[in-house]
């Protein structure tokens, strides 16, 4: 059985997205009904072992995506860019981005036992201070 788990040390975001698309496809193709004849032999259905994978494998993107939409955040900061402005990118509000950008520093700092250590107090205190307020500046 594919757990999201298992599969997130096995996979990168790319390749998870890969194999994600392969076996999706594959699901749509199998799924046409074809009156003209019976299915191409590549058109086979997904076994239950290759469905359960393909909901793990999503779960896994949408980990890995998510973990890179805040790294991003942080970069865009950086780059000088406004709450309104990232909010705006994300289609969220400027709050809601400083508040789920805020909630990932809070994650970062607890320490793991999946093999993620965490950040230090210096890392948390950097990550904070770069992301400010969003009440603290003007729109950009």
């Amino acid at each position: 059985m594919f757990t999201p788990d298992e599969l997130e040390r096995q996979f990168t975001l790319l390749t998870a997205a890969a194999r994600y698309d392969a076996l999706r496809a594959r699901d749509a193709l199998a799924s046409r009904v074809d009156e003209d004849g019976p299915p191409d032999p590549g058109d086979e259905p997904l076994t239950r072992g290759e469905t359960l994978e393909l909901l793990a494998l999503g779960e896994v993107i949408a980990r890995k995506a998510g973990y890179g939409r805040q790294l991003s955040v942080r970069s865009a900061r950086r780059a000088g860019a406004s709450w309104s402005q990232i909010g705006a990118a994300l289609g969220a509000s400027k709050q809601a981005a400083w508040e789920a950008h805020s909630r990932w520093i809070d994650e970062q700092a607890e320490p793991q036992s999946d093999g993620h250590w965490g950040w230090d107090e210096t890392d948390v205190a950097a990550a904070r201070t770069l992301a400010g307020q969003p009440e603290d500046e003007d729109t950009q």
